[in-house]
């Protein structure tokens, strides 16, 4: 019967329920696209293209590895995957040949050919397998053959490093994702400029047989064999990283997604179990019991929940594709790693949509279903008593919560553990504000009553606001929720690309940087005073992963070439076996000057350094500042850049050599991942902003009967208008100011803990769009709807059913 019931009240109450459903839909479309995100890092699958003809790769082992044992004297051994790519001995490719059953065995070496292509061998080419179509294969170490794709024709020249190539065959094929340059054997060793060691080898089994090549990888060469979707993990190396990125992400936003779709879910809830106070209590004065209410509302969520669960997944597979899209475009993730589609982020997305439904109208309807018929039919018609004390007690709780994650986000020093805390932390302000949202509405009502009151309008918006302080709480919610999650989002990434170029800037010594050039052809521009080799990569000291520079200040002592604001110990006698650690990196890792730091380089390299000097431009320069030589031996490109002090020297004489930028945009660390930042977390924006829409359309559109009473009596068109825009100004001024708040509480911590200092940067410009585009969406989401109501007669409107 209850069953039923709801149903009828569905169809007859449809708008009731549209401001639910959508924020269902909403919710669902974004778990379920997070929730594919996640098991794409977890189980997705990379298409091998340059060893797509090769069985079996033997290849170097791209992880690093460290056996932990635990308080129970459990042994566990954790990998964390390296940002290089592992060579290996090519002496291992003859072991390989005596395997029984190996056919054919090819080797490989890879190497960045002027940033754009991968240079090989031609004794690789049988591994995708490529053939020359036009012209003959490279015999000479200045014959080239390129890819289909290069536009180049037999005869042509290719510069390479600086050297001129001819151009002597050209391939049929062209691989989808990267260019192909292929070099004689001895000319690809030399560019390569790693002597007896290999990138990949290509073992080819007989037809029909099996091969074991267990012995060959038991040497202890940190060997490894990769066959299926394993062999294009071992050819992207970014593939691996990628993955990771992907689990990060695809939890953390799917965690932030559920937390605001159960607040703006039971925003809506809230708002709409409002409306229908007076057929609750009418229900409770014809002898229904709190249960048979309880029951009617749930089930009705759960029918709104099951519909906008199966609308929302479905909507957010297709979001799911999208976002893939854009993250490939932002080369966060390669494009040949496959998203996983299965039925368990549209299962999970369709569980959450009924259970936040169910839960949030429970929650909604708790008091009204138990208080007694007379006290709700009064409360029904005088519009709420004060605040409930469980929700005045929760609110004070989560004011504590945010007080408690407030400080700890302040002793945060990295972003990986900082970016999940920033964005609970200013949700749980947000919550806060939220539970106490009527008390805030009652204290600004009085405050901003006097203003309101100097025009008719605003008087009648002021005595609305004055008794109905729950709706205008209700209204605050979304606002304050999209301009704290928009703030945060938005200016965490300005404080952390401001604190970094500032201090870029003021520790470089630089007029100019450069990059695909040699430090001796830029230290031949006459005029040039000096020139510093950086190249940047990341280490891994354990587990944990730091980014570092190798720096070479040529002649000059490494204190001239660039200033870290060294804090403690110097730089002077920098040497090979020297390292110089950030603040943060120092505190993290528990060392001071004169101690040893053991690291894992990005190629997999272990690594003894003794620690000379601790800086505290940590994030202009990276973690670790390593020699130069030692970084450059185990990068994939150590071309790196050149910082050049030549302040007479015009930038068309260094152009001339090399590609040059501003020094600001060529040195100091970004904030990884910013744009792929913004572009996840946008959805929690849009979804915010559609809370806001949503919530204010409802609001409106219930009051039809209450503005078409206000005709009668003789109020206007533009009068009823200027109203609900005071009402809605005087919301959006408080939720403004509530929603600012929490940012900055939640940035200063964060700014505390990351760049030392309390102060975020928040451009100026960028906060004012923000609030405008606030303000306008409000405005609108009011004015439309409202002008909608007032369309029909009053005396119809007033003699409808509600």
């Amino acid at each position: 019967m209850i069953t039923g019931l709801a149903l009828k009240t569905l169809r007859h109450r449809r708008a009731a329920f549209a401001g639910a459903f959508v924020a269902l839909v909403c919710a669902a479309a974004l778990v379920c696209a997070c929730l594919m995100l996640l098991e794409t890092g977890l189980r997705g699958g990379v298409a091998p293209e340059r060893y797509a003809a090769a069985p079996l790769i033997v290849a170097g082992d791209q992880n690093v590895h460290e056996t932990v044992t635990k308080s129970s004297g459990k042994v566990k051994t954790k990998a964390k995957p390296l940002s290089e790519r592992v060579w290996i001995p090519e002496a291992a490719a003859a072991r390989l040949r005596g395997v029984p059953g190996v056919s054919e065995v090819l080797t490989e070496v890879t190497f960045p050919v002027d940033g754009h292509a991968l240079g090989h061998g031609w004794e690789s080419a049988g591994l995708t397998p490529f053939t020359v179509a036009q012209g003959r294969p490279p015999r000479e170490n200045r014959e080239v053959v390129v890819d289909a794709r290069a536009g180049l024709s037999v005869g042509a020249t290719l510069h390479v490093r600086g050297e001129a190539y001819q151009v002597v065959g050209v391939t049929a094929q062209a691989l989808p994702s990267q260019d192909t340059v292929f070099f004689s054997t001895s000319e690809a060793r030399r560019l390569a400029g790693r002597p007896g060691l290999v990138t990949a080898i290509g073992v080819f089994p007989r037809a029909g047989m099996r091969v074991d090549v267990s012995a060959v990888l038991a040497t202890g060469e940190r060997l490894v064999a990769s066959t299926g979707d394993g062999r294009g993990t071992v050819e992207f190396l970014d593939a691996e990283q990628a993955r990771v990125r992907l689990i990060s992400l695809g939890g953390a936003l799917g965690g932030t997604s559920l937390l605001v779709a159960i607040l703006v879910v039971t925003g809506t809830s809230a708002l709409a179990v409002q409306q229908r106070r007076r057929e609750i209590a009418l229900l409770r004065a014809v002898a229904a019991t709190p249960g048979q209410v309880r029951r009617l509302l749930g089930g009705e969520s759960l029918l709104v929940g099951l519909a906008a669960g199966v609308i929302g997944s479905v909507a957010g597979i297709a979001l799911g594709f999208w976002l893939r899209g854009r993250f490939v475009e932002l080369g966060a993730m390669p494009e040949n790693l496959r998203l996983v589609v299965s039925p368990f982020p549209a299962a999970a997305a369709l569980l959450a949509a009924v259970a936040a439904a169910w839960a949030a109208t429970r929650l909604s309807v708790r008091r009204t279903a138990r208080i007694r018929p007379v006290e709700a039919l009064g409360e029904a018609a005088m519009g709420g008593g004060g605040l409930p004390i469980g929700r005045s007690i929760a609110g004070v709780l989560c004011v504590a919560g945010g007080i408690v994650l407030t400080l700890v986000l302040s002793g945060l020093e990295t972003e990986a553990a900082s970016s999940p805390v920033t964005m609970l932390t200013a949700l749980v302000w947000t919550v806060a504000v939220t539970l106490l949202g009527p008390v805030l509405a009652r204290v600004a009502t009085v405050l901003l009553g006097v203003a309101l009151r100097a025009s008719s309008a605003g008087y009648l918006a002021a005595r609305n606001l004055r008794t109905g302080p729950g709706r205008m709480a209700s209204v605050m919610a979304p606002l304050t929720l999209l301009v704290a999650m928009t703030c945060t989002i938005l200016f965490t990434q300005t404080t952390m690309g401001h604190a970094s170029a500032a201090q870029a800037a003021a520790g470089t010594h630089a007029d100019y940087v450069v990059s695909g050039a040699t430090a001796d052809a830029v230290r031949r521009v006459p005029g040039v005073k000096a020139v510093t080799s950086v190249v940047r990569t990341s280490v891994r000291v354990g587990l944990d992963k730091y980014a570092a520079q190798g720096v070479d200040g040529g002649e000059r002592p490494l204190r001239q070439a660039v200033d870290l604001g060294v804090v403690s110990g110097s730089l002077d006698g920098f040497g090979a076996r020297s390292a110089a650690l950030s603040e943060s990196a120092a505190s993290g890792l528990g060392l001071s000057v004169g101690e040893v730091l053991k690291l894992t380089l990005g190629d997999g390299t272990p690594a003894e350094l003794k620690v000379v000097a601790v800086y505290s431009r940590g994030l202009g320069f990276g973690d670790l500042t390593l020699p130069y030589a030692l970084v450059a031996d185990h990068v994939d490109d150590p071309s790196g850049t050149l910082l050049v002090e030549a302040p007479s020297v015009r930038r068309e004489a260094v152009a001339a050599v090399a590609p040059v930028v501003s020094p600001t945009e060529g040195i100091g660390t970004r904030t990884p991942n910013a744009e792929v930042n913004y572009v996840a977390m946008g959805l929690i924006i849009a979804f915010s902003a559609i809370a806001v829409v949503n919530t204010l359309a409802m609001s409106t559109t219930d009051r039809s009967r209450e503005l078409a009473l206000l005709r009668l009596v003789g109020a206007t068109r533009r009068q009823v208008l200027r109203m609900l825009r005071l009402e809605t100004l005087t919301a959006l001024t408080v939720s403004v100011f509530a929603g600012t708040g929490i940012a900055l509480i939640t940035l200063s911590a964060f700014s505390r803990g990351m760049t030392g200092s309390a102060l975020p940067y928040v451009p100026p410009v960028g906060y004012a769009l923000v609030i405008a585009a606030v303000a306008a969406l409000a405005l609108i989401a009011t004015s439309l709807p409202a002008r909608l109501a007032l369309r029909a007669r009053p005396a119809e409107t007033i003699g409808a059913r509600q």
